[in-house]
Parts: structure tokens; sequence; C-alpha cells
């Protein structure tokens, strides 16, 4: 497990499964899972929130997932 801060409440959370997930304050929005598929929450957040999904992912348009199954994703 490593925990790197990237930005103002913006912290990459590296899991010992290779799952990278992007947190927006406390809360994972996004993850770029083990086996390289990108994922996000549907949840609709703040407009700082999507401005750090959108940062962090770069361009690379991830799979939506619905929030339980964003969570189950990235256990």
């Amino acid at each position: 497990m490593k925990i790197k801060s990237i930005a103002s409440n913006m912290v990459e959370y590296y899991d010992c499964k290779g799952n990278v997930v992007l947190y927006s304050y406390e809360t994972p929005v996004a993850a770029i899972l083990a086996n390289n598929n990108v994922i996000k929450d549907e949840t609709k957040y703040s407009v700082t929130t999507s401005k750090h999904i959108n940062k962090w992912l770069g361009g690379v348009t991830p799979d939506v997932l619905t929030h339980k199954a964003f969570i189950e994703a990235i256990k």
C-alpha cells in the first residue's frame, strides 16, 4: 500500500492488488485497475472534484460505473 499526494486535495492510493485509486478530498472517484482498465464513478461531484478527475485522467476516456459497481471494482 502506498499513498501519494499529487495536488491539493488529490491523492493516489496504490493498493496491494496493483490498483491505483484517485481520491478527491476523502472520496474515491476514479481508478486504474491492475488490468489497466480505467474507471470512474458515475456520481455527479462538485466542480472541483470533476476537475480533479479530468486532470488525473489526462484525456483518457474511462468506463463509467454505477457507484456500487465502482466501489466493488476497487475493493
